[in-house]
């Protein structure tokens, strides 16, 4: 049964829409070119879609044209507004932006060691309350968050996870009951992989695996274009893999003896040392500094611990690429990328193309804004 005249209006706006939020602003005449619609029914929709508030014209397509089919037309980015968070055992990273992901206003709240979760969190509450009002925004529509730990899938909720600050639950509680917003939480890494696929080292793939180097170790998964997560949340918890070289085995409550135990900013730092590379005592903070000044001994050895984890995840998933994100997947860039390719290809029959995460740290704080954007769009333009 062919489509009612409502619905088939419905099917072309909602394809016109996504197609400006993926591209950017369009002309009419590639509206058409890429939806194969007619040039009346773009009319149509370009006309209804305007009206509707959702649209508006944002300017022309060249100097060398002029005219109404050399208008550009783009999403209202005022239409709503967004905020996105990264939040990490120090401290959080904020920024709110416009509809079409435009950043407005960025701000970052340090936490101590040791700070009472109460302050930590109507500290970071408070600078986004006023980030936001400094931004000209009066609301909030969505609230993207990346943390560590476990996401319930579920619920949506962040699990309450050994070894991590008690703040972090209470500040997404906190969010949901100040902002007369929706707030969305999703895994730190999860977050990283999308922000890499949309515009990072893995745009032109749709199944890879992420493997997140810094101060802790993780992975993410993307299948066919989808983020997997899991029947508990926990796809990619890779810290928690047991691996020869850490005389010990990780458990339930820690990953300490797991593949984290072999690459993590600790053990970086402890492979640096033994290479007379740094002193004793380096912050953890470091740990990407060291591998981008690394010799090639250096990076040959580190190589050598990270290509164990590669190596259970291409065996188990046969990604056909993984990339290396992260502080440290970022600073080891092509040179450590190249040594961990040339080793799954001895350990593995698998092809797997590694590659350097181009995003680093910044990937959690760009995938939340992503996920913020794609809710609020979904909402905004929903029929």
């Amino acid at each position: 049964m062919p489509a009612s005249p409502r619905t088939a209006r419905a099917i072309n706006d909602r394809l016109a829409l996504r197609l400006l939020q993926e591209e950017g602003p369009l002309t009419a005449g590639q509206l058409k070119e890429r939806t194969g619609l007619s040039r009346p029914t773009v009319a149509d929709l370009v006309e209804r879609l305007t009206a509707a508030g959702l649209i508006e014209i944002v300017g022309e397509a060249g100097a060398e044209r002029r005219g109404p089919n050399a208008r550009l037309y783009g999403i209202v980015a005022g239409r709503a507004h967004l905020a996105a968070l990264d939040v990490r055992t120090g401290g959080v990273r904020l920024v709110v932006a416009d509809l079409v992901g435009t950043v407005l206003a960025q701000a970052s709240v340090p936490v101590e060691v040791g700070e009472g979760a109460g302050a930590a969190v109507e500290r970071t509450v408070t600078t986004l309350e006023r980030t936001a009002k400094e931004a000209g925004i009066a609301r909030l529509h969505t609230v993207g968050v990346g943390a560590p730990g476990l996401i319930d899938p579920a619920s949506g909720e962040l699990r309450d996870s050994s070894g991590l600050p008690g703040w972090h639950r209470a500040l997404v509680a906190a969010l949901q009951e100040r902002l007369p917003a929706r707030v969305l939480v999703e895994n730190e890494t999860n977050l990283a992989a999308l922000a890499e696929r949309r515009d990072g080292a893995a745009r032109d793939r749709d199944t890879f695996a992420l493997l997140w180097l810094g101060l802790g170790i993780g992975a993410a998964v993307v299948l066919d274009g989808r983020l997997r997560r899991g029947a508990s949340g926990g796809t990619g918890e890779v810290g928690f893999l047991p691996v020869p070289g850490t005389g010990g085995l990780p458990s339930a409550s820690g990953c300490d003896g797991g593949f984290h135990s072999l690459a993590g900013s600790a053990a970086i730092l402890e492979l640096a040392v033994a290479h007379g590379l740094v002193d004793p005592g380096e912050p953890l903070e470091r740990a990407a500094d060291v591998v981008r000044c690394g010799d090639a001994a250096f990076l040959d050895a580190l190589a050598d611990r990270i290509v164990l984890g590669v190596a259970a995840v291409v065996a188990v998933l046969d990604p056909g690429c993984v990339v290396l994100a992260g502080e440290v997947g970022r600073a080891g860039g092509d040179a450590l990328a190249r040594r961990v390719a040339e080793r799954i290809a001895v350990m593995s029959p698998l092809l797997t193309d590694v590659r350097a995460g181009e995003l680093g740290g910044g990937a959690v704080l760009g995938g939340a804004l992503l996920m913020a954007r794609e809710a609020a769009q979904e909402r905004v333009f929903a029929p």
